[in-house]
């Protein structure tokens, strides 16, 4: 629809609504699920009450009030008005498609690799892979060890939200660890092109460990350093030179 044919409908139902009327708005909106299932729908709104909305799958607009009832009834009789509409419904299938495209890359999920402690289990080790900032929803991580799909011992949460239309999960491995072994924590999603692989590398994170138990031991090396100093210093100066005879 035309900017001025727009405004002059949002006018029309301003005017035809109760007195104390104060607030008008209008919504351009390409509503999906997948991009085969694109609806164009244009709302108007008075006072937060939707009174008439064009919904591409109608192919017409709709009006929720008497008032707006009748309205609506006179938009669908001029052609030139639905012809834009669907030149606007044309707009969300050819172009959004194009959008999701440009941003795929930009959608594709975070994901992290690590163990963690194995309190309660039949095995010594467990590892778990965290998948963040997932859009959409459905995906799939899957376990492989050696290539080929672990299948027992494995436990995941659901995708949990964020709050901002983005998920998370975390899928947990119990495992006893055998020297040449290849862990892989696979993962499957609409933002890839085809499942991503993420090896564990068991020798990595001992070197890390190793680093923050070298930082730790560091750490409280210089404490007690600095306690005997402050000991050394209170003992030294804290003594009264008495003169002898």
């Amino acid at each position: 629809m035309h900017i001025h044919c727009f405004c002059s409908l949002l006018f029309l139902l301003l005017t035809s609504s109760r007195a104390d009327a104060l607030f008008g708005h209008g919504v351009f909106r390409c509503q999906f699920t997948s991009t085969e299932d694109i609806v164009y729908l244009l709302q108007l709104y008075v006072n937060k009450l939707l009174l008439i909305e064009y919904n591409s799958t109608l192919g017409k607009y709709a009006g929720y009030t008497e008032k707006a009832k009748k309205i609506a009834d006179a938009i669908n009789l001029n052609s030139s008005i639905l012809r834009q509409e669907k030149k606007n419904e044309m707009k969300c299938k050819t172009q959004f498609p194009l959008l999701l495209e440009s941003m795929g890359s930009h959608l594709e999920p975070s994901v992290s690799l690590r163990s963690v402690d194995a309190a309660g289990s039949k095995h010594p080790g467990m590892l778990v892979c965290s998948v963040y900032y997932i859009y959409p929803k459905p995906i799939r991580v899957t376990w492989l060890r050696n290539g080929k799909e672990v299948i027992s011992d494995v436990t995941s949460t659901e995708e949990l939200s964020n709050g901002n239309w983005l998920y998370q999960i975390h899928c947990y491995l119990e495992f006893t660890p055998t020297p040449g072994e290849k862990i892989s924590c696979m993962v499957e999603h609409a933002s890839l092109k085809e499942p991503k692989l993420y090896d564990w590398d068991p020798t990595s994170e001992s070197q890390n460990n190793k680093i923050a138990v070298g930082t730790s031991g560091l750490l409280l090396g210089l404490v007690f350093f600095v306690a005997g100093l402050i000991s050394y210093k209170k003992n030294h100066f804290g003594r009264v030179l008495v003169a002898t005879s």
